[in-house]
């Protein structure tokens, strides 16, 4: 069988994705950082589904527990086939409020995170002759979001990073790929108002917000034997808020 790492899979988008990728019978490691009542209730949910998965607890942006983190994969699943660079946060501010504090910890998460459990990911893979390495980002990460300025870098900087690491990792059959969701409905969002995500129905094409499944369902697809000629590219679902 097939396993996965998911960062940040305790919650949201990441335990979506737990879920499918536990229905296509992957093992599952399954990264948080602070909420192991949730870890544990996914973990008890796969078990309940016949899936072997593993509770991971660390810190994306701390190199030692990353490091940390895979070999515990390696050690109880031998290898790795596909990672989920999902960890995130988010945070609204006027880009003249935003502290040193704010763009480091943004950055932390999201790019250094990547980077470093791409390092870790990519001898596992190639040890094996293959993976598949899919990088969250966000719509915003390709067109911008108005007091949103240190998420959208740290997002844009994400896909940066993916379409570079394609072209380097292709010889090694290892897939990159980058899923930008549009506006989710998860609790990572709780800093919309209910005007605010009105106003985002209501110019969205589809006129609704989407599911962590919609996210889901496009990570999984990107993992899989389906997308296997796809790599360094950009699936964006957001029901049609941004097109091009």
């Amino acid at each position: 069988m097939p396993s996965v790492l998911i960062t940040g899979a305790s919650r949201g988008i990441g335990r979506a994705a737990a879920l499918l990728f536990g229905k296509k019978g992957y093992k599952i490691g399954i990264n948080y950082l602070n909420n192991e009542p949730a870890a544990c209730s996914l973990a008890r949910k796969l078990k309940n589904l016949g899936v072997d998965s593993l509770m991971l607890q660390g810190d994306v942006s701390d190199r030692a527990q990353v490091r940390r983190m895979f070999s515990q994969m390696e050690y109880h699943f031998g290898g790795l086939d596909v990672l989920v660079n999902n960890a995130g946060i988010a945070q609204q501010k006027v880009f003249t409020e935003i502290t040193d504090d704010d763009w480091d910890k943004m950055f932390s998460v999201h790019v250094k995170g990547t980077f470093y459990c791409c390092q870790y990911a990519i001898p596992l893979m190639q040890n094996a002759g293959r993976g598949s390495i899919i990088n969250l980002s966000s719509m915003w990460g390709q067109v911008g979001g108005s007091c949103e300025v240190h998420y959208s870098a740290a997002k844009a900087a994400v896909i940066g990073m993916t379409k570079a690491l394609a072209k380097e990792l292709g010889l090694s059959h290892i897939r990159v790929n980058c899923v930008a969701p549009g506006v989710i409905n998860t609790d990572m969002n709780d800093i919309l108002s209910e005007n605010t995500l009105d106003e985002i129905k209501q110019t969205t094409p589809l006129g609704c917000i989407g599911t962590p499944e919609d996210a889901a369902e496009a990570i999984l697809f990107l993992a899989g034997e389906e997308s296997r000629f796809i790599t360094g590219q950009v699936l964006s679902p957001n029901g049609g808020f941004v097109i091009g």
